[in-house]
């Protein structure tokens, strides 16, 4: 009996750590989703893993970059999009940064009716899961994610795109 209680001790501190990270890393994906949503470019941009920043020419350009890309959907028909941030994956050690994995689900409003796309964010924390960017890498060539993350797990399966799913009106 003693020693269930030493294991106790000693495992719940950790499940509470993980499960506690988790909440973290939801919580801050679903602000950088809702900033993306509302057009919150400041925060989108505080969100957003520094690197990719960078290589899109600093937070100007990549504030010129956003606009630039939610107009050309506006042409495209898209009325509005909200979404919803599903469970985090497993934690990666990876260098000194901690990666994971998190679905998306965004729903695409259009004079034809809506669409659901389902995608994946890639969270990155450096320390230790306190704070987190994200990049979308859904669509995201993989050559291009190993610039961005060249410690990458080569465990972190990153599933191909779905086929936006037609719902109706």
């Amino acid at each position: 009996m003693k020693l269930l209680r030493v294991l106790v001790l000693f495992l719940l501190p950790s499940l509470a750590l993980h499960a506690q990270d988790t909440t973290v890393i939801k919580r801050q994906a679903t602000l950088m989703a809702q900033a993306t949503f509302k057009g919150d470019h400041k925060t989108i941009i505080a969100y957003t893993y520094p690197k990719l920043v960078e290589l899109s020419g600093g937070p100007e350009q990549m504030q010129k970059l956003i606009t630039e890309r939610v107009d050309a959907l506006k042409k495209q028909g898209i009325l509005s999009f909200e979404g919803t941030i599903g469970s985090p994956g497993k934690f990666y050690e990876a260098g000194t940064e901690t990666h994971c994995l998190l679905p998306e689900e965004i729903i695409i409003k259009t004079s034809y009716g809506r669409f659901l796309s389902r995608s994946y964010m890639l969270g990155v924390s450096n320390d230790k899961g306190k704070n987190w960017t994200f990049l979308d890498v859904g669509n995201m060539p993989p050559d291009v994610l190993h610039r961005l993350l060249p410690n990458l797990s080569a465990e972190i399966i990153i599933p191909p795109p779905a086929k936006p799913e037609f719902l109706g009106n």
